[in-house]
C-alpha cells in the first residue's frame, strides 16, 4: 500500500497551507514513502478525491493508504494528538 495526499498548491487559505505542510512535515520525518497529488492541476483529480472521501464539498488535504481512507486534516491532527499516527495512516 502507500500513501496518497490529495493537496492544493493554489489555497488562498493560510490554514489550509500549514495543514498539508504539517502532514507532508510528518512523513517526511518518518521516511514514509508518499504521492502528492495537486488538485489544481486538473478537475479529474478533484472530482477523483471527493469521490473517494464520498462528499461532493470534501476540501484538501485529504489522506489515503492505498484505497482505505485514512482522513483530512483533523483526523491526523487528533491522532498525533493521540499518540497514534501511524493507525492513522493504516501503517
Amino acid at each position: 500500500m502507500s500513501i496518497t495526499v490529495y493537496f492544493t498548491s493554489a489555497s488562498g487559505s493560510r490554514e489550509v497551507k500549514q495543514q498539508q505542510d504539517a502532514i507532508f512535515r510528518f512523513l517526511d520525518s518518518k521516511h514514509i514513502k508518499y504521492f502528492a497529488k495537486d488538485i489544481t492541476q486538473t478537475p479529474d483529480l478533484k472530482d477523483e478525491m471527493r469521490q473517494k472521501v464520498g462528499n461532493p464539498k470534501a476540501l484538501a488535504p485529504q489522506v489515503f493508504n492505498g484505497n482505505k481512507y485514512c482522513g483530512d486534516y483533523q483526523a491526523f491532527f487528533d491522532a498525533v494528538e493521540d499518540g497514534k499516527p501511524e493507525t492513522f495512516f493504516k501503517l
